[in-house]
């Protein structure tokens, strides 16, 4: 037996496949209507989420906390900013 293939060690190179979790649009679809089908207030709940991290404001009806829970929440809160300004404030004159 060669002394080098004691030492000889073969490497696995493994690459995590990453989840096709979507847009954080589509997330917040999706978790919101897993909310409203439960009968919980979506918004009140992605609020309660938004400001304490406590995942348990999501529902896990439909897997809605574990989707929720893939991307960042300031990716969520970028998109609710931007979706607002985009559709309510643009365009309009501000006093």
């Amino acid at each position: 037996m060669d002394k080098n293939s004691l030492f000889n060690t073969n490497t696995i190179k493994v690459r995590k496949q990453q989840d096709n979790v979507g847009t954080p649009h589509e997330v917040l679809e999706y978790v919101y209507k897993a909310m409203d089908e439960k009968g919980y207030d979506p918004v009140d709940q992605l609020v309660g989420y938004f400001l304490s991290e406590d995942p348990t404001y999501i529902t896990s009806n439909k897997n809605a906390r574990t989707v929720i829970a893939k991307l960042e929440r300031y990716d969520l809160i970028e998109e609710l900013v931007s979706f607002y300004i985009n559709h309510s404030i643009k365009g309009k004159k501000i006093k």
